[in-house]
């Protein structure tokens, strides 16, 4: 990978079309110069769009693709029509072919799932691949996983989603060690079901290669930030994402009332202007935006459909952490570190259940 990152958009994805991509963009280049973007989509809507940017026009170009995947597509249909042709399989395949370092899209999750690991197919000894998202706590930011790709979870892929994460802690918050946790209704080894009690058995055997075990946690302990990485499966992981973005919400919505109620209010916020700021970009969902495909041949970040040129430039920064520190030799070499996954490598791209993945 060159000094300069170079991310592929697939400018068609999302619910507001391609303005939000490319502003996006826009806000993310004034802050990252080093950064070149390929925008895939429709070039009639496309070019106009960056004619009003020149400066962004200069680093960027457009590969023409007439295809667009709806939200409402099932995976399994996306497929079948989208693939090759559509601007949500070009901007995968750019990465794929060595033009990009990341790819980007704020299109439907399984459509994007299914696209990505037909494409880029996963990593040998990966069962699934997983989503993970950057989690703030009161401690520091932390890594949950999986949070919507797969509905269930045997021992194997918990045990996979724990060398992933572990990796994506490596590489993004410089650890050796990061701590690992599986998420559990107890902490106690007598509680919960069957696969999550042999997952935990594999983990303890492997701990200090390339992660510690910290044993299991419980809902609160994401928030408390208790380990670096908590590990689930996506049913769960996709209930306490969109729980605790609904709850940012709430309490921003509670601290704005309060402020306004009467006067003093009023004048107690002018006071502290500067620290309730502070608040509300912790608050914030967009500046949090961006789910990292993880367990395949090459980096995919998943943007909400539903967000803003802020949240897009969000998830663009995400995007260009992950290229810039290494995620994808970070996790090959925790694949060497961590010799149960190699017990019983997968190297069949299977399809994305209907079930699963459905759109964020």
């Amino acid at each position: 990978m060159s000094d300069s990152i170079r991310i592929s958009v697939d400018a068609m994805g999302g619910d507001k079309g391609p303005r939000v991509a490319v502003e996006g963009a826009r806000l993310f280049w004034r802050e990252r110069k080093n950064t070149t973007f390929i925008f895939h989509g429709r070039e009639a809507e496309l070019k106009p769009l960056l004619d009003e940017f020149p400066d962004l026009k200069k680093v960027s170009r457009i590969v023409n693709a007439d295809i667009v995947i709806s939200m409402e597509e099932k995976p399994s249909q996306a497929l079948r029509k989208g693939r090759g042709t559509s601007s949500m399989w070009a901007a995968i395949q750019s990465v794929k072919d060595g033009e990009a370092d990341v790819a980007i899209s704020g299109g439907n999750t399984g459509a994007l799932m299914a696209m990505a690991t037909f494409c880029l197919r996963p990593i040998e000894g990966i069962s699934r691949p997983a989503i993970a998202a950057l989690w703030p706590t009161l401690r520091t930011d932390i890594i949950v996983l999986d949070v919507g790709a797969t509905v269930g979870g045997d021992a194997k892929q918990l045990t996979d989603f724990s060398i992933l994460g572990a990796a994506l802690a490596r590489a993004l918050f410089d650890q050796e060690l990061p701590t690992v946790g599986l998420l559990n209704v107890g902490t106690e080894e007598m509680k919960g079901h069957d696969e999550v009690k042999e997952a935990a058995r594999i983990l303890q055997a492997a701990s200090g290669e390339g992660f510690i075990y910290h044993g299991f946690v419980e809902g609160d302990d994401i928030g408390k930030g208790t380990v670096d990485v908590v590990v689930t499966e996506g049913f769960a992981g996709n209930i306490a994402l969109k729980t605790a973005e609904g709850t940012a919400r709430q309490v921003g919505a509670y601290i704005r009332n309060a402020l306004k109620a009467d006067i003093i209010s009023m004048l107690g916020a002018a006071i502290a202007g500067q620290a309730l700021q502070a608040l509300r970009r912790k608050l914030d969902p967009r500046n949090i935006n961006g789910g990292v495909f993880l367990g395949l041949n090459g980096v995919v970040i998943k943007s909400h459909g539903g967000t803003d040129e802020v949240g897009f430039k969000g998830a663009l920064g995400l995007a260009y952490e992950m290229a810039r520190s290494r995620v994808m030799d970070k996790i090959g070499e925790g694949m060497r570190r961590f010799p149960t996954l190699n017990a019983a490598p997968s190297t069949e791209a299977a399809p994305v259940p209907e079930t699963e993945a459905k759109s964020a």
